[in-house]
């Protein structure tokens, strides 16, 4: 697979909440940079961040636009985030199963065949509105 069918399976496994399927497509050393804190270095850390994200939202994401670079070596997605605030995550408001729809992107960068870093933004003043916050 090229980076491209990389990245289009990787976000197929989150619509299908395929956590190991993620995993499988990622580069050991994989830096995953989300919108907000710090950055997780490694599968561990990223599963860690997955199983978090899955009892605290269900989410489903469309609309997605892939786009790469000539080289192959990096990859980006636009998409829309529709998702449900199952259970309240840190000092964020308190879940009460509200649901949202925001766009977001991420950014892919692939090492020795695999995943090696996600960058991924969204607007947090946006989510936190549509939540009740």
């Amino acid at each position: 697979m090229n980076s491209l069918e990389i990245t289009e399976s990787y976000y197929q496994y989150f619509n299908q909440k395929n956590w190991q399927g993620m995993l499988a497509l990622v580069h050991p050393d994989i830096l995953h940079e989300a919108n907000q804190g710090k950055v997780r270095a490694g599968v561990e850390k990223l599963a860690e961040f997955l199983k978090h994200m899955n009892d605290c939202y269900d989410e489903a994401l469309t609309e997605m636009v892939f786009l790469t670079e000539p080289t192959g070596k990096r990859v980006a997605v636009e998409f829309v985030v529709s998702g449900t605030y199952k259970k309240t995550d840190g000092d964020f408001i308190t879940a009460k199963n509200q649901t949202y729809t925001l766009p977001a992107v991420a950014f892919l960068a692939f090492k020795d065949g695999k995943i090696a870093r996600v960058t991924t933004y969204y607007n947090l003043q946006l989510w936190l509105k549509l939540v009740g916050g």
